[in-house]
């Protein structure tokens, strides 16, 4: 339905963007042409934006906000739908928002100052290093010679990966981007699948970085410190007298959260299945290109060294009061310095400065529609909706709804700064259990980050790679979003039933 996905590998190389079908006359009618298909995906975004756009600003929400509101769902249908390439959609939609004066320009572009997102681009830059050094081809070729015979068996070596660095990374960007997506590229590189063209990235680049990113999620979920925005959670729980010690996060998400590392990497090896699953001569191959690369490179010793600072840095970053995009450009400058980086390498990685524009326009509009009251209208709105209900079915309400409006957010952090307490509330004024109701919003803040390219940080970095269409995200994201909800809900409830959470 929409035209092929544009966006580009962070090497620099790019997908030929598609352009709409030329015209071509109509059957029977000479002379006449058909409307070119791009005014078609163009309409409904334009339409569904308009409707949204004129309806009056309920009680609570600032007369803007139902503006910013429209102008917002139509971006996010355009970027669905792609009558234009990702970047100009969110282009387009930055600038309706400042001609209408529904954002000031100050506003607007107060989503590219976002540490967020440059902690993003930023991770581009250091899996720019793996690649360029060969450090990366080298670490992959380890993991190939160790676990390389299937697709899945390399899935499963990126989870345990990302299990073992999540409880002392807080922020997950970080470990998708800066840690677990520079290894990935390189194993799909190697069995020479790339962005280039359908074939060559459904081979095995496009299963494993989506299957990166649907684990991320899940070890995101398991500890406070996995993610930045669990200890606001934590501290939001706190100002409603619910006290949650790391040690309970962790116990409660331990179950669950194996279950679905076990679980994830298999299912997406059958709805989104690479066309490469054997691979028995890998580890042969890869011994082979081991003794062929020969000794490490100084560069590769640097960018080494360099991965090894970064990792410390961001394992103490709240010890040592650094934060994690501060020490993702100190990586970036030690590259710059040393010779590993150039300034070409950077300024020709089309992948983070495309993702750093549509990531920018959509934190900058879903914080526009925080501060007009839109989120706090939605969220009472559910509230009064599951007055009367019993607290089992009022909790299933909430949760759903909560988990599913993160369509309408750009990072996990924004929505539970926006909607946690909200929702919380609503829980315990219906009967949930306090603690459980905590601590499964909690879990949903980050379970929710794969449902589309723009979710999360981890997805603006795997989007960014131009292997997984937009189409994709969304249709592989809804599937994977009602997996991991009967995970969580049929291993997670009992589980935590049995520990005495409720």
């Amino acid at each position: 339905m929409s035209p092929a996905e544009p966006p580009t590998a962070p090497e620099g190389s790019s997908a030929p963007e598609s352009s709409p079908a030329p015209s071509s006359q109509t059957s029977g009618s000479p002379g006449r042409r058909r409307v070119p298909s791009i005014w078609y995906t163009a309409s409904i975004p334009v339409i569904v934006g308009l409707i949204i756009f004129f309806i009056p600003a309920p009680d609570g929400v600032d007369a803007s906000g139902m503006r910013m509101l429209g102008i917002f769902v139509a971006t996010i249908l355009g970027l669905i739908l792609q009558p234009l390439p990702t970047g100009s959609v969110a282009l387009v939609g930055l600038a309706v928002a400042m001609i209408t004066k529904t954002m000031s320009a100050a506003d607007a572009l107060a989503g590219f100052s976002n540490t967020t997102i440059w902690l993003i681009v930023a991770s581009f830059f250091i899996a720019e290093g793996f690649i360029v050094t060969g450090l990366g081809k080298r670490i992959a070729l380890l993991f190939v010679r160790a676990i390389g015979r299937s697709s899945l068996g390399l899935a499963y070596g990126m989870a345990v990966t990302d299990l073992i660095l999540a409880p002392a990374t807080p922020s997950n960007t970080a470990r998708a981007g800066g840690v677990v997506y520079p290894i990935v590229r390189s194993l799909a590189i190697l069995e020479d699948s790339t962005p280039e063209s359908d074939a060559s990235r459904r081979k095995l680049g496009a299963y494993l970085l989506l299957t990166a990113l649907q684990v991320n999620v899940i070890t995101s979920a398991m500890f406070v410190t996995a993610m930045a925005g669990n200890p606001l959670a934590v501290d939001a729980a706190k100002d409603k007298g619910i006290e949650i010690s790391w040690g309970q996060w962790a116990l409660a998400a331990l179950v669950p959260g194996l279950v679905s590392l076990i679980v994830v990497p298999w299912v997406m090896s059958k709805i989104y299945a690479p066309t490469r699953t054997k691979t028995p001569e890998a580890p042969e191959l890869a011994r082979k290109q081991l003794r062929e690369q020969g000794a490490m490179t100084v560069h590769e010793w640097i960018m080494g060294a360099t991965f090894v600072l970064l990792l410390v840095l961001w394992c103490l970053g709240d010890q040592l009061d650094v934060d994690a995009t501060t020490t993702a450009f100190v990586g970036i400058a030690i590259l710059l310095v040393t010779g590993v980086l150039t300034w070409k390498n950077l300024v020709t990685d089309t992948g983070a400065w495309q993702t750093l524009i549509f990531f920018g326009v959509l934190v900058a509009m879903a914080d526009e529609l925080r501060k007009l009251k839109v989120i706090d209208w939605v969220g009472g709105k559910v509230a009064d909706s599951v007055g009367g209900l019993p607290w089992l079915a009022a909790f299933a309400v909430l949760t759903l709804v909560y988990f599913y409006v993160h369509y309408l957010f750009a990072s996990n952090t924004a929505q539970i700064v926006a909607m946690y307490a909200v929702f919380l509330g609503a829980a315990i004024t219906a009967g949930v259990p306090p603690l459980f109701a905590a601590l499964v919003f909690g879990f949903i803040g980050n379970l929710f980050g794969g449902l589309a390219h723009y979710s999360s940080g981890p997805a603006g970095v795997m989007y960014g790679s131009g292997y997984i269409k937009t189409t994709e995200w969304f249709r592989v994201g809804f599937l994977m979003s009602i997996v991991i909800i009967v995970v969580w809900t049929a291993v997670g409830a009992p589980w935590m039933k049995l520990i005495g959470v409720w």
